[in-house]
C-alpha cells in the first residue's frame, strides 16, 4: 500500500531488474549462466559417486570436498531459476518474504562455504604439520561434528540480517531491485528508514565469518609452508605442497570475488551498475563451475578413479 507519492509500506512483490543497463542482452548472458550451472551440476555429482564408491576417498579432505560441492551447487540453485526466469521470460517479480528466503539462503550458503574452507585448512595443517595424530584428531565424528558447527554458525549468524529488515522496515523508497538476485544491501538500500543498525550488523556479520575465517586460514598456511620448507628433501617439499595446491586455488577464487562484491557494493558508488551486478553473479556462478574441474584435474586420486569410470 502507498501511503505519499515516493513511499511503500511494507510492499508484498519486489520487482529485480536483472543486470541494469544489460536488459536487452540479458537472453544471452543466461546462456553461457546456464552452460556453467549445468557443468557444475554434472561435475559435482560425479565427484560426489567417485568420492562415495571409493573406500580410499573417505577420509577428510575429500568429505569436506564433498560437503563443498553440495553447498556450492545449493548456492548455485538458489539463484540460477529465478535468474533465468528474468533474462529469458521476464519474470522479475518475487514476494517480499520470497525475496528475503533467498537472501538468507545465499548469505548462510557463502558462510557454511567459508567455514569448509577453513575446515580444510585447519585438516591440511594437521595431515602436515602433525601427520602422527591427523588420523586420531580428524575421525568421522569430528568431521561430522565440525561441519554441523559451520552449519549452526552460518544460518545463526544470517538470520537477524532476515529479521531486521522484516520486523525493523516498514517504508520502502521503491519496490524495484537493481539486482538479479536477492541481496542484504540491495534490499536495505530500498528502506525510506534510518538503516544503520542493518548496515552495522551486515559488516558485523561478514567480518566475524570472513575475518575469524581468513586469519586462521593463513596462520594455517603459514604453519604448514614453515613445517615444508624444514623438510630435507626438495621431492619431499614438493609432494607436500601438491596437497595444498587445490586448495590454495579455491580459497584465493574465493576470497577475490568475495571481496570484490562486498567493497563495490558497499562503497563502489563509482563502479557503473551492471559491472557490480555482473561481477556479482559470477561469484556465485563460477565456484560451483571451476571446483569440481580445479578438484576433479588436480587431484590425482580423484582424476584416476574417474578415469576407471569411464573407461568400464
Amino acid at each position: 500500500m502507498s501511503i505519499s507519492n515516493i513511499t511503500f509500506f511494507m510492499p508484498s512483490v519486489l520487482t529485480l531488474v536483472g543486470i541494469p543497463d544489460l536488459e536487452t542482452v540479458q537472453c544471452w548472458i543466461g546462456i553461457p549462466f546456464c552452460a556453467m550451472h549445468l557443468v557444475a551440476i554434472i561435475g559435482t555429482c560425479l565427484l560426489l559417486i567417485i568420492i562415495k564408491s571409493e573406500r580410499n576417498l573417505h577420509e577428510p579432505m575429500y568429505i569436506f570436498l564433498c560437503m563443498l560441492g553440495v553447498i556450492d551447487i545449493g548456492l548455485a540453485t538458489s539463484i540460477m531459476p529465478k535468474m533465468l526466469g528474468i533474462f529469458w521470460f521476464h519474470m522479475s517479480e518475487i514476494y517480499f518474504d520470497s525475496c528475503l528466503f533467498q537472501m538468507w539462503l545465499i548469505h548462510t550458503f557463502q558462510c557454511i562455504e567459508s567455514g569448509i574452507l577453513l575446515a580444510m585448512a585447519l585438516d591440511r595443517y594437521v595431515a602436515i604439520c602433525y601427520p602422527l595424530r591427523h588420523a586420531t584428531i580428524f575421525t568421522h565424528q569430528f568431521v561430522t561434528q565440525l561441519g554441523t558447527v559451520v552449519i549452526l554458525r552460518a544460518a545463526i549468524l544470517v538470520a537477524p540480517c532476515l529479521l531486521l529488515i522484516k520486523f525493523r522496515l516498514k517504508f520502502y523508497h521503491t519496490t524495484t531491485i537493481s539486482h538479479s538476485y536477492c541481496e542484504h544491501m540491495a534490499i536495505v538500500k530500498l528502506a525510506a528508514e534510518n538503516v544503520q543498525v542493518n548496515k552495522i550488523y551486515g559488516l558485523f556479520a561478514a567480518f566475524t565469518v570472513a575475518g575469524f575465517d581468513l586469519v586462521f586460514i593463513i596462520l594455517s598456511y603459514i604453519q604448514i609452508l614453515t613445517t615444508v620448507f624444514h623438510l630435507p628433501q626438495k621431492e619431499a617439499r614438493l609432494k607436500t605442497l601438491d596437497t595444498c595446491i587445490t586448495h590454495i586455488c579455491v580459497f584465493l577464487q574465493f576470497c577475490f570475488l568475495t571481496l570484490f562484491s562486498f567493497f563495490t557494493h558497499r562503497f563502489g558508488s563509482h563502479i557503473p551498475p551492471y559491472i557490480h551486478i555482473f561481477f556479482s553473479s559470477m561469484y556465485l556462478l563460477v565456484p560451483p563451475f571451476l571446483n569440481p574441474l580445479v578438484y576433479g584435474l588436480k587431484t590425482k586420486q580423484i582424476w584416476s578413479y574417474a578415469g576407471k569410470i569411464f573407461r568400464s
